[in-house]
């Protein structure tokens, strides 16, 4: 977005006039109309300006982006500013002011996500979203829903609960990651479909180890079939350059506190039109059968602060673009990967290449348990990463932002080569 157009946007906004003076220097740059994402994903002057628009702590390196990410201090600063404003008078600002800039972020994430604003509930996480269509969709004794094995803990539990409940049955695949085989992918869910299946859950990356899967290659075979596609792009929007309806898939859950650094507890559900009557709610209101997708909204009294300052956050990002960020984060990753592997012992657990992994990785060391890399990075470098140990995965993940800068991968590197030393 333009300067004018994003100061005019938000000065329409109640209270928010004096928040302005608050943009970052760079977000003033003629210079972000008409660079590449090409020209600019080894820029180091370029990206130490995105740094400087971030509070991370100078004492901890965090590689950890993956689990959630921090926000740029102008998110912070807005969601300040509605909370104090929401205490003043909390039910008159919440319900009468605040409570209208909901359709405007409806519209907004609706541009950025390409789809029709009508199509997307706003919630509070990609586990909220995702469990609305796993406990609302309409499913019998015996029908059949494909997973693998390595999709996100807390939708396993959810289909298992379904599973117990309904008796319906669920088909694992194990996959064997990573891999770069688009065929490999595809014929493993086909091979689990049958005529019974109704569901199809993918995740569009592996959160263990920022494998990507090829998710329209795999719905292209399951629409075929007729078969639903439910899609976790909890750590792909706003990391990856794509728009949700070329995903062709039928739902599809996220996390905005992740990728794209809005507040915490924050989250987004795109469900096709026409499929958004036969969705039950979770928390239904006076219409659960009704084709409006405001229904899943039904949540009581929420966080209205942290919804606006979500449109401050689709606008930082937009001022990066969304190209330019992707090639910076498959530089930041391929960076370090690429140097760790060359160190006696590492394996890196992730694709080097952009059409299969981007900025989350994973890698193990011979002889060193997952919790022991984890523990010595942070103890002698101040680097705080996550240890994996699950299904047939098992190493560390490291997780750069776009805050993120060579110089701490550089000491990650290092603190790598010391450890497998000792």
């Amino acid at each position: 977005m333009q300067r004018r157009s994003f100061l005019h946007h938000f000065s329409k906004v109640a209270g928010t006039a004096a928040l302005l003076n608050t943009l970052p220097a760079w977000a003033d740059s003629s210079e972000l109309d008409f660079m590449t994402a090409d020209a600019n994903a080894d820029d180091e002057d370029f990206w130490a300006q995105i740094k400087h628009a971030y509070t991370v702590s100078p004492n901890i390196i965090n590689l950890n982006n993956g689990g959630v990410s921090p926000q740029p201090r102008i998110v912070q600063e807005t969601f300040e500013h509605y909370n104090r404003l929401s205490n003043e008078a909390p039910s008159y600002y919440m319900w009468r002011i605040l409570d209208q800039g909901r359709e405007a972020l409806r519209s907004s994430l609706a541009d950025f996500a390409g789809c029709d604003a009508n199509e997307l509930s706003i919630n509070r996480n990609a586990t909220e979203a995702l469990d609305t269509v796993i406990f609302g969709i309409r499913l019998n004794k015996g029908d059949e829903v494909v997973l693998t094995k390595q999709d996100y803990p807390n939708m396993l539990n959810a289909w298992k609960w379904r599973e117990k409940r309904d008796e319906i049955k669920l088909k694992f695949i194990n996959l064997d990651l990573p891999s770069e085989d688009e065929e490999y992918f595809v014929k493993a869910f086909i091979d689990q479909f049958t005529n019974k299946t109704k569901v199809v859950h993918i995740t569009h990356m592996i959160n263990w180890t920022g494998q990507i899967l090829p998710v329209k290659k795999i719905a292209d075979e399951a629409r075929k079939r007729n078969i639903l596609v439910l899609v976790d792009g909890a750590h792909t929007f706003a990391h990856l350059d794509f728009k949700i309806p070329e995903l062709n898939c039928d739902f599809f859950g996220t996390s905005l506190h992740k990728w794209l650094c809005a507040p915490f507890g924050n989250g987004m559900l795109y469900i096709r039109k026409e499929l958004i009557a036969s969705i039950a709610p979770m928390f239904p209101g006076n219409e659960p059968e009704s084709d409006d997708i405001r229904k899943f909204e039904a949540l009581g009294t929420r966080s209205f602060p942290t919804e606006l300052a979500t449109g401050r956050a689709i606008d930082f990002h937009l001022s990066i673009g969304s190209k330019r960020k992707q090639e910076r984060l498959h530089y930041l990753k391929n960076y370090w990967a690429e140097k760790a592997m060359t160190i006696n012992g590492v394996k890196i657990q992730s694709s080097l290449k952009p059409e299969w992994a981007c900025a989350l990785s994973i890698f193990s060391m011979q002889g060193k348990k997952p919790q022991e890399v984890e523990q010595f990075l942070f103890k002698e470098k101040g680097i705080h990463t996550v240890a994996i140990e699950w299904e047939n995965i098992s190493g560390v993940r490291v997780t750069p932002h776009v805050y993120s800068s060579i110089r701490d991968l550089d000491k990650l590197v290092d603190g790598i080569s010391l450890l497998s030393k000792s």
